[in-house]
């Protein structure tokens, strides 16, 4: 396994930890009234789950870049599905949001050959 791989490991699970609990959450924080916001949360948080399962166990960033897509997606998705003023589900939404989207980001950031084109492109060549 190569090292980049062992580095972001934790991010995965730290994303898969996350995403069950968003799944959860509208029972727990006590939204699952707002039909919109518990079909997010539900829907969202199993899918980004079984991602971070996978990106756990696997070496394809494309993992990383669909948990990072999902986690953009929560962030916005208390505005564009109209549960922004449900204060405690658009919280959570955007912080799990935010902290997925961070991790994703972050262990993309650890791939050596991303790592590698990335600084290629800033240094101008």
């Amino acid at each position: 396994m190569p090292a980049y791989t062992q580095r972001r490991h934790w991010q995965d699970w730290a994303s898969y930890g996350l995403a069950l609990w968003l799944a959860v959450s509208p029972w727990l924080a006590d939204y699952a009234a707002h039909d919109a916001a518990t079909a997010n949360a539900a829907v969202c948080g199993l899918a980004l789950a079984v991602i971070a399962h996978f990106g756990g166990t696997c070496e394809h960033m494309s993992c990383e870049w669909l948990e990072l897509g999902g986690g953009l997606w929560l962030v916005v998705a208390p505005f564009v599905l109209g549960f922004d003023t449900h204060h405690v589900a658009a919280i959570n939404s955007a912080a799990v949001g935010v902290l997925i989207a961070f991790f994703s980001a972050w262990a993309l950031e650890l791939d050596r050959e991303l790592g590698r084109l990335w600084h290629r492109l800033n240094a101008g060549h």
